[in-house]
């Protein structure tokens, strides 16, 4: 089986996206607030101001009217008086603002009625707003100040928040990749919350119930055929030894040991499906081992053995004796897995067959079509070569090649040569 391999999370995980956009957010807010803050406050002080001046100039009129003094720092006809204010058209009172700033003076809200008739002079009151501009200015800063300490508050929050979500997430993530390598008893569990994040959960947990259902009853129907027909495929292969001699019995035979064939890989499928296979493991030289499974099989392949001295050449394993990196390993599920791969090649690859072993990784490669893009994508899938110009076969022994590495714990890559022809690439554990 498989292990499964956790995705590297990095800057792009959800856990960083969600307190990316937890923070973004927030600080949206702190500046629409301190903007609304801003406009508001000034506004209030142009608005006070304006009603201030209004006002200070009713009450110096009516002084000045009855008096003839100034009062309340009100001027006739100051030289800094706005010019729309110089000559008003009636006697009511009106205001204008005088954005010049001279140190501490100014912007300035002026407020002017004419004291008579036409010709008459003007009396006029200012309001200087700097001293409400500077505590505008230090609202400001206050404002700004509590956001940056709301944000580095909120920020942890957001991420320890995100993380909370993240880790539940990473938990379905987690039981769904070991169910695709073919854990059927993976499992996550109740997940706290009944949120989105727990039915996600559920239904997963659901799925993989459903789909262990169907694959152990697969597993045990593929078992189950296999051992029915074991009996009757070795009564048909003796009664074929009974038929005379001829060109008959040799095809007849020849179908039965096909037959027989089928049915001890599907045996073989059956046991490794179960997890009952357990490899024997003993200290053998690589290179021999591989040498000796490329001659079982009585097909021709060039075996090269670097690293580890032997040597190589032409036809089945020959040239090659002894030699290689001594490995621990259980040498018939190896030499299983090489004349399956050596096999594969003819059958459904072109010659020349050339099996490599360096150290502890052997490469089988042929010049044929090469594994379809289906198979390199999905795997192999039983009773199907992936491809017609593959030939014919049963689409059995990638599987058992691939089933058998595992319970050696050594890995099987497929791939395609970039000139041409497939490659299965073994490597063993250290």
């Amino acid at each position: 089986m498989p292990a499964y391999d956790p995705p590297r999370r990095g800057r792009g995980s959800l856990r960083w996206k969600i307190a990316a956009l937890a923070t973004a957010a927030a600080c949206l807010v702190a500046a629409a607030v301190g903007v609304l803050v801003h406009l508001w406050t000034a506004r209030d002080i142009r608005d006070r101001a304006h009603r201030e001046a209004f006002n200070g100039v009713y009450s110096a009129m009516q002084v000045y009217r009855r008096t003839g003094t100034l009062a309340g720092g009100a001027e006739l006809d100051p030289d800094d008086l706005p010019a729309a204010l110089r000559r008003p058209a009636d006697a009511e009172r009106h205001t204008a603002v005088d954005e010049t700033v001279d140190g501490n003076a100014g912007p300035t809200v002026w407020a002017a009625q004419r004291t008579g008739g036409p010709g008459s002079p003007v009396l006029a009151v200012q309001v200087n707003l700097n001293p409400e501009l500077h505590n505008l200015r230090r609202l400001d800063l206050t404002v700004a100040v509590a956001s940056l300490i709301a944000l580095a508050a909120a920020v942890p929050l957001s991420v320890y928040g995100a993380g909370l979500l993240a880790r539940r997430l990473r938990a379905v993530s987690e039981t769904a990749g070991r169910i695709s390598a073919g854990d059927l008893d993976a499992r996550t569990g109740p997940v706290k919350g009944g949120d989105e994040v727990a039915e996600i959960a559920a239904t997963v947990d659901l799925m993989a119930d459903s789909l262990s259902r169907r694959l152990r009853t697969e597993r045990r129907f593929t078992a189950d055929v296999a051992h029915e027909l074991r009996t009757p495929v070795g009564g048909l292969l003796a009664a074929a030894d009974l038929l005379p001699a001829g060109e008959t019995e040799d095809l007849l035979r020849a179908r039965v040991r096909d037959l027989r064939g089928l049915v001890e890989d599907l045996l073989e499928i059956s046991r490794l499906d179960a997890g009952a296979e357990r490899p024997v493991r003993a200290r053998v030289p690589l290179g021999a081992v591989v040498a000796e499974a490329v001659g079982r099989t009585g097909l021709s392949a060039e075996v090269v053995v670097t690293g580890g001295g032997g040597g190589g050449g032409a036809g089945a394993g020959a040239g090659v004796g002894a030699g290689g990196e001594i490995v621990e390993t259980d040498p018939r599920r190896l030499e299983r897995i090489v004349g399956n791969l050596v096999v594969n090649a003819h059958r459904h690859g072109g010659t020349p067959v050339r099996v490599t072993v360096e150290g502890r990784t052997v490469v089988v490669r042929d010049h044929g079509p090469g594994f379809p893009q289906q198979l390199l994508r999905d795997g192999p899938r039983r009773f199907h070569t992936g491809a017609e110009e593959r030939g014919t076969g049963h689409g059995l022994g990638l599987t058992i090649a691939l089933g058998q590495a595992a319970v050696l714990g050594a890995r099987l890559v497929l791939d395609n040569a970039g000139d041409g022809g497939a490659v299965a690439t073994l490597t063993l554990p250290g």
